[in-house]
């Protein structure tokens, strides 16, 4: 019969092994997220562009980094680039600059919508108060697609959050190898696994329930 003991999860080991890796796991999300999003907005505008030497690469980028498993992303970029500049990086810089290019193809899907979810029209109004054609994107099409996707890149955001724990492969300290290292010190690998579920459960959900009261507040709007 499995004994399950969780009295050795108190503040003094939460704060030692747990805590570190949740602040390296929210900072990962967040610059990935603010990277990914600048970076796929760029890329969307270079699709939707209608010039070749533009849309290919672009499409090229996105296809292909959506074809290919996070995991071996990561393994190749931690793996490859020392080999390249010669001089290794460092799991979490690595991992940081893998998530920004990778989460960059998914964002851009999304950011690609939500342009073409923008009535022409309104373009064309643009263009008849004298704007050009980066002017009505930046002034009028961008605030309303990031608006109407805003949802959308925040469940990207918590599915980024759920893909840290992968970088437990290339050893960065996330959340994930926090609770690892908790168990292996206390022999209690079961336990602190188990913990480390409800603690991604908890906080994957709330932010979900935030994105569904956001998502009415913008239907509302609509």
């Amino acid at each position: 019969m499995l004994n399950l003991d969780f009295s050795f999860l108190n503040w003094d080991v939460v704060s030692g092994f747990v805590l570190k890796g949740l602040f390296f796991s929210v900072q990962l999300t967040l610059i990935a997220m603010v990277g990914g999003i600048v970076l796929g907005t760029l890329l969307a505008l270079m699709r939707l562009s209608g010039k070749k030497w533009l849309v290919m690469p672009a499409a090229f980028y996105v296809n292909t980094l959506r074809s290919i498993p996070l995991v071996m992303v990561i393994l190749w970029f931690f793996l490859l680039i020392p080999l390249l500049i010669g001089r290794p990086m460092g799991a979490e810089l690595s991992a940081i600059i893998t998530f920004t290019v990778f989460e960059a193809a998914y964002y851009s899907e999304i950011m690609r919508a939500g342009i073409q979810s923008v009535p022409k029209g309104q373009v064309y109004a643009g263009y008849a108060v004298g704007m050009t054609y980066s002017q009505s994107m930046q002034l009028i099409v961008l605030p309303q697609a990031f608006r109407n996707m805003l949802p959308v890149l925040m469940t990207q955001t918590i599915i980024l959050f759920q893909d840290t724990s992968l970088v437990y492969a290339i050893g960065a300290y996330d959340l994930l190898k926090g609770f690892e290292v908790a168990g292996k010190n206390f022999n209690r690998p079961v336990e602190t696994y188990l913990v480390a579920a409800v603690v991604y459960f908890v906080i994957c959900f709330s932010l979900s329930m935030l994105v569904r009261r956001l998502q009415k507040k913008i239907a509302i709007i609509r």
